[in-house]
This record gives structure tokens, sequence and C-alpha cells, in this order.
């Protein structure tokens, strides 16, 4: 299994960045993928997750009404649209699956900031 997340980088308040993460080594279409990030001295949370067949969506409080979590099946790719950024929004960004154990890509940083 191999998660690639990109998209990550440097935006303003109130900027909008869109995060992707390319899936590889299992069957896609058939499996939960989420969103997490860690900021600094922070524990790792959820930010969004995304249900197979049929996609159902859940967010944290924190990123509801601003971040859409969407999939594309034929592409293996999980999408975060992230808008309406603010300065705690700043962390790696990391991409997860959990088939017979829990995977994690590399993450991608994102910082907000004037």
């Amino acid at each position: 299994v191999q998660l690639v997340e990109s998209g990550g980088g440097l935006v303003h308040p109130g900027g909008s960045l869109r995060l992707s993460c390319e899936a590889s080594g299992f069957t896609f279409s058939n499996y939960d993928m989420s969103w997490f990030r860690q900021g600094a001295g922070k524990e790792r949370e959820l930010v969004a997750r995304i249900r197979p067949i049929g996609g159902g969506t859940t967010y944290a409080d924190a990123v509801k009404g601003r971040f859409t979590i969407s999939r594309d099946d034929a592409k293996n790719t999980v999408f975060l649209q992230m808008n309406n950024l603010k300065p705690e929004d700043t962390a790696v960004y990391y991409c997860r699956v959990i088939t017979h154990r829990v995977y994690w890509g590399q993450g991608t940083q994102v910082t907000v900031s004037s």
C-alpha cells in the first residue's frame, strides 16, 4: 500500500488549497479514506472521512462548511478542498487508509499565514 499526498503550500488567510492523495496497492473503491492533520506540538486529529460506495462523509467541527472531501475511484485518489483557510489550519496533512493495518502517507505541509 502506498499513499502519496500533494497540494500543500503557503496561503494567506481566507485562501484555498486542494490536497490530493493518490493511492495504490489495494482496491481503493472498497475502503474508507480519511484526512488527518497534525499541527506543531499537537496530536494528530481527524479532519474528514469519506466512505466507499455512496461516499458518505464526516467532518471535524473545526472544518465543517469550509472543507470538502471527495474521491475519484477511477483515479484511486481522494481530495480535500480547503476554503476560507485560517491560521489555525496550519499543519501537516496526512492521508490514511485501514486495510489489514493502518497506512499513512508522508504528509503535505499547509501553512496559513499573512
